[in-house]
């Protein structure tokens, strides 16, 4: 893990944004790491529930951290409390988490149980003063989501959810280039995640199939929307600095039809208020294309997954090229069903440019997690933080709605924010 682990100062220095905040319009939760000279001693006494196979990988990053001290875990199933207790030996393990939570010393909560749980612990967690770290999709429903959001404000306590995209340095400088104007007017978003697997856990003999692979259940998981289009979304609204209007699609299982419950296919577009449609796409029985958020603008594309973006005008074709350009033309002008007005469109090598010269080591959940440290440990909520995990999740539990009614759906004024509102945040931007 340690070769893996991107410090903050590097983080900072890469960024350009050791002497001032450049960034901090485009991603102001920056701000828990605005003072890079603290040097307290002070450490966090954090607890994580649900040290499965994701919370295990955030354990592996708190451990390493000097300032933090985790001294509870808390985990109905056996052999995910041994697992983790090998990693973080000095803690003390529960089966029930309100055992824990009536120790004094523990300071913050890492949540990280499946979804449907999300809400009970957290809303407990919250009451009983402690800080929260919870995994994403923050709730099961928009209501449940909105409850918690709203928890958070009226206990002041520090609130973070599992959007490490937040703290990624190719997305944080993709960010400030669209936001600059760097590929002129936003005026598409495609989002995809690709995989190839029937998602399915190997289930002991001691416990059941719906336990173990809970994600492949209804009652439990929304599926491929909570799961992977979170990050994506989240992304788009980023970039366009508020949240869409509208979402219609289509979901079903079309390949592995296997008795689970949630879909293995799904497609989604989201519509913003200026006619700009973001659309996340998501199957699991072909990876080729993998992963990625393109953003288009008239002048450029960027890919931040790739770390890449792209100009729409570049340097013009090998001579070999524009050979078979010229050849293209005098070919296809001849065909009398596309009209003397059409041309090929054989597009020019366009190799790109990188964002942040290599790709960074990790994809920013280190950092994600040691910002929200450092938030237990001043007592300062970052800013918007809590909200780009809060729209993200709304988002991705509209869409899944929408995919279940067949139908175009409407963002509920209700769930919308009044401490956060992407439009006036862009106006504050362009008055900067």
């Amino acid at each position: 893990m340690k070769d893996h682990t991107l410090t903050r100062r590097d983080f900072l220095r890469d960024l350009g944004i050791l002497g001032g905040g450049a960034l901090m319009l485009t991603s102001p939760w920056l701000s828990a790491f605005a003072d890079v000279t603290h040097t307290s001693q002070e450490k966090c006494r954090v607890a994580v529930i649900g040290p499965g196979s994701r919370g295990r990988f955030l354990l592996n990053f708190l451990v390493q951290n000097p300032k933090v001290e985790v001294v509870g875990l808390c985990d109905i199933y056996q052999p995910s409390l041994d697992e983790a207790h090998k990693i973080a030996p000095h803690a003390i393990m529960y089966k029930d988490y309100r055992y824990m939570l009536e120790r004094s010393d523990v300071q913050a909560i890492v949540v990280a149980v499946p979804l449907h749980m999300h809400y009970r612990i957290v809303m407990d967690v919250l009451d009983a003063g402690r800080d929260v770290f919870c995994e994403k999709t923050i709730g099961y429903d928009m209501q449940q989501t909105y409850e918690m959001y709203q928890k958070h404000r009226s206990t002041g306590k520090i609130f973070f959810s599992g959007q490490q995209r937040l703290f990624d340095p190719r997305y944080i400088q993709a960010m400030k280039m669209i936001h600059d104007g760097t590929f002129g007017d936003i005026n598409a978003i495609r989002t995809f995640w690709y995989r190839n697997n029937d998602w399915r856990r190997p289930v002991p003999w001691h416990t059941t199939e719906p336990f173990i692979n809970w994600r492949l259940y209804s009652e439990y998981s929304k599926g491929l929307m909570t799961e992977l289009a979170c990050h994506q979304l989240q992304i788009g609204s980023w970039a366009m600095r508020e949240i869409p209007d509208k979402v219609n699609g289509h979901g079903a299982i079309t390949f592995w039809k296997d008795g689970r419950e949630v879909y293995d296919n799904v497609h989604c577009m989201y519509l913003f208020q200026n006619g700009v449609k973001m659309t996340f796409d998501s199957v699991i029985s072909n990876k080729f294309y993998g992963l990625e958020e393109q953003i288009m603008g008239h002048l450029g594309t960027v890919e931040p997954e790739k770390g890449k973006y792209y100009f729409e005008n570049i340097d013009p074709a090998p001579a070999f090229l524009q050979l078979v350009n010229e050849w293209e033309n005098k070919l296809f002008d001849t065909l009398p069903f596309a009209g003397t007005s059409w041309a090929p469109e054989t597009a020019n090598v366009n190799n790109g440019h990188y964002i942040t010269g290599e790709r960074p080591k990790t994809d920013g959940t280190s950092l994600l997690l040691e910002a929200f440290i450092e938030a237990v440990i001043t007592r300062k909520q970052p800013a918007n933080i809590a909200e780009e995990g809060y729209y993200a999740s709304q988002m991705a539990l509209l869409g899944h709605e929408a995919l279940v009614q067949e139908r175009t759906l409407t963002f509920p004024d209700e769930y919308k924010l009044d401490y956060l509102n992407h439009q006036s945040l862009k106006t504050k931007e362009e008055q900067a």
